[in-house]
């Protein structure tokens, strides 16, 4: 029972690694997204970027949600793929981590008037970033950075729960 024990506290540390890695790499890419929004394509093509960030607190604001969600993303992907070298699978949880994460800033934007080529950029960055991270997480798992989540059962720790001492 103790090394079962040990065994969920190593698969907890595997993944809290799969989350700061991937954190770190979203994030990343969403600032690289948001620098690119702001600077190129707002200047370019005015009337097709309504959205420009502008102060501190907003970048903080972004930087947040691409860490947390960044984070969930890699605890998740972990979990789902486990030792799995099916490129559908993979394939699947990005697009749809980008498809829903693209759809809500979709769905944040509809009061304003927005062009529908902004909305299909804003889906496309999302399904773009979290590709980078999976790139990054799978070459982490590769390079045995993270380790691929086992198929070690939480049945073994769950009976102590149910049960009641003799």
């Amino acid at each position: 029972m103790v090394e079962s024990l040990d065994n969920l506290q190593a698969e907890r540390i595997e993944s809290l690694k799969a989350g700061i890695i991937c954190s770190l790499s979203f994030t990343f890419s969403q600032v690289l997204a948001i620098i690119f929004n702001n600077f190129w394509l707002a200047e370019k093509y005015e009337f097709l970027f309504t959205e420009e960030i502008t102060t501190e607190v907003e970048w903080l604001e972004r930087v947040a949600i691409a860490l947390l969600t960044g984070f969930l993303f890699g605890v998740t992907y972990r979990h789902l793929v486990r030792d799995e070298q099916n490129p559908h699978l993979k394939d699947g949880a990005v697009l749809a981590f980008g498809i829903v994460r693209g759809l809500a800033l979709v769905e944040a934007q509809l009061s304003a008037t927005i062009s529908i080529w902004l909305l299909g950029i804003l889906v496309v960055q999302s399904i773009v970033s979290f590709f980078i991270t999976r790139l990054v997480l799978d070459r982490a798992l590769k390079g045995k950075i993270v380790k691929p989540l086992t198929n070690f059962s939480l049945t073994q720790t769950d009976n102590r729960l149910g049960s009641f001492p003799e």
